[in-house]
């Protein structure tokens, strides 16, 4: 059995996230959460983090795991904490945040390995974040903090029309973090990686297809939207196009290699 079989026989548990996501709206029919928009997720407020409200696309009670984009209000004051087996990973997309001794504006960008002692965190105007919190082998890791300013780290070419920005890159568990602009009328390929990939629209307007038991399923990401693919989705092709400049925020928790095909099988 083929990892594309493997990836069409494994989405029943991820399709009850999808229902979880969906709303009124009718969504295109991906078993794993695709084309998610973020402002259609009710609010609801998180007990680590006290004031603050959040949507939340995807979290496990057993693990205390999550993935969530988080409003923190003016004048709030709290703290990272710290677990032996939990990492945090933090994006600033607006506002500010005061994470430790530095400012982190839009951009912003700040990940905390597992075991480390609580980082203070203040923010006086309030401020708009993507909020991680992943379950990782502490051995497995770099153990030190990466905190950085994104707009200081220089665009890499990928592909005509594309480019990365690292924002993390775990020699260990072959983690990454980056952020990936596409250009409008920029060219995709069909591609899979072979790990779960997340990934956040940070700004832009963007038209992408998943390819679904050999059917290309197109719709569109605006500002906000949200996808979580399981390892092996293909997606990508001609029909996928940016409108405008395009950023997305992606993550990966382990090394992943990139699988090409020339069409959506």
């Amino acid at each position: 059995m083929n990892l594309r079989t493997r990836f069409r026989l494994a989405s029943v548990g991820l399709l009850a996230m999808l229902a979880a996501c969906a709303s009124s709206n009718k969504m295109p029919d991906v078993p794993y959460p695709a084309f998610v928009s973020t402002g259609e997720i009710p609010e609801q407020f998180l007990a680590a983090l006290p004031g603050i409200r959040a949507r939340v696309y995807s979290s496990d009670m057993r693990t205390r795991t999550m993935s969530a984009r988080v409003d923190i209000p003016r004048d709030w004051k709290g703290t990272t904490g710290g677990d032996p087996g939990k990492s945090l990973e933090i994006f600033v997309l607006a506002g500010e945040l005061q994470f430790s001794d530095f400012k982190l504006g839009p951009g912003g960008y700040a990940y905390v390995p597992p075991g480390s002692l609580g980082f203070s965190l203040v923010s006086d105007d309030g401020a708009q974040v993507l909020y991680f919190l992943d379950e990782v082998d502490p051995s497995s890791v770099i153990r030190s903090p990466v905190i950085l300013d994104s707009k200081l780290v220089d665009w890499h070419p990928v592909g005509q029309g594309l480019s990365e920005r690292s924002l993390r890159d775990d020699p260990g568990s072959g983690a990454r973090s980056w952020l990936l602009r596409i250009e409008p009328g920029a060219v995709q390929a069909w591609e899979a990686s072979g790990v779960a990939r997340e990934g956040y629209l940070v700004r832009g307007q963007y038209r992408h297809s998943e390819c679904v038991a050999g059917v290309p399923v197109v719709a569109d990401y605006p500002a906000g939207g949200y996808f979580r693919r399981p390892p092996m989705a293909f997606n990508g092709g001609p029909e996928s196009v940016a409108t405008t400049e395009t950023v997305w925020f992606l993550r990966e928790l382990e090394k992943g290699e990139t699988q090409v095909e020339a069409g959506c099988y």
